[in-house]
């Protein structure tokens, strides 16, 4: 079962954070840390970022730094423990697309399970680098600086209404804007509401929206500490959770956004000779003129959820693909589910790409592919590197759900959820 606490937060004192909070350590690159640095030398990225980028881990006496650092601030008053145990909503006010959004969620302890042994589910595979980073770090401030992103299923919205009596008249115990993000935060700490939030999510599972790595750290963290403290190690040791944002997945402010792909140095591929190739599997659909990643993406929904859309950049060709059998993958992944088999992105990566592209138009090359959030960037990026832009739909949560129960991983940013959190807003001690 999903066992989650309320608890004793460390955050900063002053009520407005605009200048004390960041972006998830793992979207930031140098420069943007020392613009965060710029607005305030005690922005969270100093502790949450001692080595840029996080992909590899960086020297010991970085995140020994931010270990003291983390000490420092907790004795000068720019941190302090509140005193007693809660559970902290967190509302994200945000735009998309001209549309205004309310994201719902709370902050609370989650206990850390084996992925595959109880209701704690990944979606994405994780890679070495990043946990090694956030080892370290954890290590050497005995706390999870940022959260991980986790969804619940709640059709009704039972739990996010639980707190909203709570919450209803009382002002935040901090604010904060970020990207135009408007974060707010309140302690609740009613032990009666506490526990019947408690209570609804104990039979529900969870699905890891973002922070694998951040999950699967605090996983070797509690290994470490168990060798470490040996018959001393109890089941309520602070090594055996990990600071988790719950949201429910069907909360209308909750929304997953597409990652496109770009396949570069494709140069001497052509429309018409790719859209050839794949006629065999899929119904071919060439838009003519279209040149343009948003349009491309427009038509996506009418072809059906397995629909892609190809910018080929060597001659302007684009075309939409659909799979005549939703389940194409069967006869070369016999043993995966069949939810991850009739996945979209599953059948970009294992059959378009792997099956198609690489044999026939790379040399059996492996591909260098391209990440890129907006339809228009990734047709641009395609003509930059002269390749060939895959424009796709984005995940549901059913898709998710399906999945990730099924036992299966989905491929690498098959989700993008926007906004981003906010690091900073509340800090879990693992002392």
């Amino acid at each position: 079962m999903a066992e989650i606490h309320a608890f004793r937060a460390v955050r900063f004192v002053q009520r407005d954070i605009s200048t004390l909070v960041a972006p998830p350590y793992d979207v930031l690159d140098t420069p943007d840390k020392a613009n965060l640095l710029a607005r305030s030398p005690r922005n969270i990225v100093a502790l949450d970022l001692p080595h840029c980028p996080a992909k590899v881990a960086g020297s010991q006496k970085v995140y020994d730094a931010a270990g003291r650092m983390y000490e420092d601030w907790l004795a000068d008053g720019t941190l302090q423990r509140d005193g007693r145990a809660s559970l902290y909503v967190y509302h994200q006010a945000y735009e998309h697309a001209g549309r205004r959004y309310l994201r719902r969620k709370f902050f609370a302890r989650l206990r850390l399970e084996e992925f595959g042994a109880g209701q704690v589910f990944a979606h994405e595979q994780t890679f070495g680098g990043p946990k090694e980073d956030r080892l370290l770090l954890t290590r050497a401030t005995r706390a999870n600086l940022s959260p991980i992103f986790g969804l619940y299923p709640d059709p009704k919205n039972e739990i996010a209404a639980l707190f909203e009596p709570a919450i209803a008249n009382e002002e935040p115990t901090a604010v904060a804007i970020m990207d135009g993000v408007d974060n707010r935060l309140w302690a609740v700490n009613d032990a009666a509401l506490t526990d019947r939030v408690v209570r609804a999510l104990r039979d529900r599972p969870i699905f890891i929206a973002d922070g694998h790595h951040r999950y699967g750290t605090s996983l070797l963290y509690r290994a470490e500490r168990q060798r470490q403290a040996a018959a001393g190690f109890s089941k309520d040791d602070p090594a055996n959770f990990v600071l988790c944002v719950l949201a429910g997945m069907e909360d209308p402010g909750l929304l997953i956004l597409p990652t496109h792909r770009v396949l570069c140095d494709l140069e001497g591929v052509s429309a018409s000779d790719l859209g050839g190739e794949l006629e065999r599997y899929f119904d071919v659909v060439h838009a003519p003129g279209v040149t343009e990643g948003a349009k491309l993406a427009e038509m996506l929904p009418r072809h059906g959820p397995l629909a892609m859309g190809l910018f080929v950049a060597a001659d302007q060709g684009a075309f939409v693909i659909a799979p005549r059998n939703s389940d194409l993958l069967a006869a070369y992944e016999p043993n995966r589910k069949p939810a991850w088999r009739q996945y979209g992105l599953s059948i970009l990566h294992r059959f378009v790409i792997d099956e198609v592209i690489r044999p026939r138009f790379n040399g059996g090359r492996e591909l260098t592919i391209h990440y890129i959030k907006d339809a228009a960037g990734a047709a641009a990026d395609a003509q930059t590197h002269r390749g060939v832009a895959v424009i796709v739909q984005p995940t549901t949560m059913n898709e998710l759900s399906d999945v990730c129960t099924a036992g299966e991983l989905m491929p690498q940013k098959s989700t993008f959820f926007s906004p981003k959190l906010a690091t900073g807003m509340v800090i879990n001690p693992l002392t």
